[in-house]
């Protein structure tokens, strides 16, 4: 048997081919087991956000994703590596949509708005504070998890925004500092909702960041 291993994934078995159809067939196979790997994944979510990631069976993704326990494992030998699977899901998907809202943009202010925005809809969307509301140790772990990762991956994506900056100011600025404040801003707003100003957003998130690379608060 062969092993190939998915992004991210555990190892999956392969059948051996010939030569001739060893393509064609290894493509089908790979295309089957990332679809089997999305649903199960798209199903644990749905399971952790109705009832916590402690009450998670894999009968109960099994049954909802409509597939044998023999196929669940195929791809994840237990709980917890389905949890960790899960958690690199969520994690991958938050970065790819961060990269594929701002890399459009080259201009910095442009870039800098879009990342605004991005950031006003992730506080907004219910599914992030639902997690936190029926999963708070899993949540917690999750951003914990992925804190210092994030400080980098940001200061990828506003590397223009920050050039930009350190021209127009004269002075090189702290880049990692400004990105932990902002993502630890985004976390605060997880755990303490804005309530009726959840509108303002963005314009609150503009003065944030205006006041980190100025020194004083924007006026608006």
């Amino acid at each position: 048997m062969k092993h190939t291993e998915k992004a991210g994934f555990p190892a999956v078995e392969e059948d051996q081919v010939d030569d001739a159809s060893a393509p064609i067939r290894k493509t089908r196979r790979n295309r089957r087991s990332e679809g089997t790997i999305q649903t199960i994944l798209e199903v644990t979510e749905a399971i952790i956000l109705e009832s916590g990631a402690d009450r998670i069976s894999i009968l109960d993704v099994c049954k909802a994703a409509d597939i044998s326990r023999g196929t669940f494992y195929r791809y994840f030998a237990s709980q917890d590596e389905l949890l960790d699977a899960f958690s690199r899901h969520k994690r991958d998907r938050f970065y790819a949509a961060l990269i594929e809202t701002t890399s459009p943009h080259k201009d910095p202010d442009a870039r800098l708005n879009a990342m605004i925005k991005f950031i006003s809809d992730y506080i907004s969307n219910n599914r992030a504070r639902r997690l936190l509301i029926v999963a708070p140790e899993y949540a917690m772990n999750w951003f914990q998890r992925i804190f210092q990762d994030s400080i980098v991956r940001f200061q990828d994506v506003l590397c223009i925004v920050f050039d930009a900056w350190d021209e127009r100011l004269g002075v090189k600025l702290d880049r990692e500092l400004i990105c932990e404040l902002i993502i630890r801003y985004v976390l605060s707003e997880q755990l303490v909702p804005a309530g009726p100003d959840q509108h303002n957003l963005p314009r609150r998130i503009e003065r944030l960041i205006s006041a980190l690379i100025t020194g004083k608060t924007a006026r608006r």
